[in-house]
Parts: structure tokens; sequence; C-alpha cells
């Protein structure tokens, strides 16, 4: 069996396949905003994928990503997962290398604490398209708030 390396235009890139029946190579200077893999740029069907760069000391809004579960590749920097376990705040800190799993509907957010360098995480969802939906505050899914 011969491997062959091509780019993603050349005579066996599968050109002219339908699009669900090809492997799809999108470049790292080929992202839409933050999607390499989504409806959009590959035609997904259940799944998007992205990079994502969080500045030095910013933290996202608290939010949920609706019924998509979503995992979380550390790439750099030092990222820290802010959640509620019901009775506490919980930080989980990150590091290069390390994964994340956030949970369908579960209140969450992004912060770098990290006064001089980004975090760049490669993350994975469950859906098409990126899910954020914004909570005024963390609490537990099957908390007091409405899920969804």
């Amino acid at each position: 069996m011969t491997v062959r390396e091509e780019g993603g235009n050349g005579p066996d890139s599968g050109e002219g396949a339908p699009v669900n029946d090809r492997v799809r190579l999108v470049r790292a200077g080929e992202l839409d905003g933050n999607a390499a893999i989504s409806g959009g740029t590959v035609g997904s069907k259940r799944l998007w994928m992205g990079r994502v760069e969080n500045p030095p000391l910013s933290s996202t809004d608290n939010h949920h990503h609706g019924d998509s579960e979503a995992g979380i590749f550390v790439v750099s920097g030092h990222p820290v997962f802010v959640y509620h376990d019901g009775t506490r705040e919980v930080r989980l800190a990150g590091n290069p290398g390390d994964f994340f799993h956030v949970p369908p509907f579960v209140p969450h957010r992004e912060e770098n604490p990290d006064p001089d360098e980004p975090a760049v995480v490669v993350i994975a969802r469950t859906t098409q398209e990126p899910v954020k939906v914004p909570v005024p505050e963390l609490y537990r899914r099957d908390g007091h708030a409405d899920a969804g």
C-alpha cells in the first residue's frame, strides 16, 4: 500500500467527490473565525472544532453550550475552567497537554490569569456550529436555574 500526502486541491484530494465522501484538510490559515471544522467550513453535521486564544488576564462570561458536549485540549498557556458543584465554585487549572470535558448545559467560564501568556486551546463540540448561552451566574446544572 502506498501512502501519499497531497495538498488540499491536488489530483488525489477528492475534489469533485461529494462533500461527505472524502477527507477534508483545513489548513491553519483557512479557519473561519475560530472554526476549523463546522457546517460552514466542511459540511460537518454533528461536530464543531476550532482554536480559541484567550488573552492574558482575561475571562469569558458565565455560559453553557446547550445540549452540546465540549472537549478541550490545552495547546499552550494555563487556562482555568470555573464551574459550580452545587455548594461552591470550583476552579480547575490546566497546563499544556491537558484535556477538559464540559458536559451539556453545565454553566462555566474560562479564565486566563496569566499576566503575560495567552491561553490557546482546541475545542471540539458535538454540534456543527458553536453554541454559547450566557447565564447570569454559575449554578449546578440540576439546581435552581433553567438549564436551557
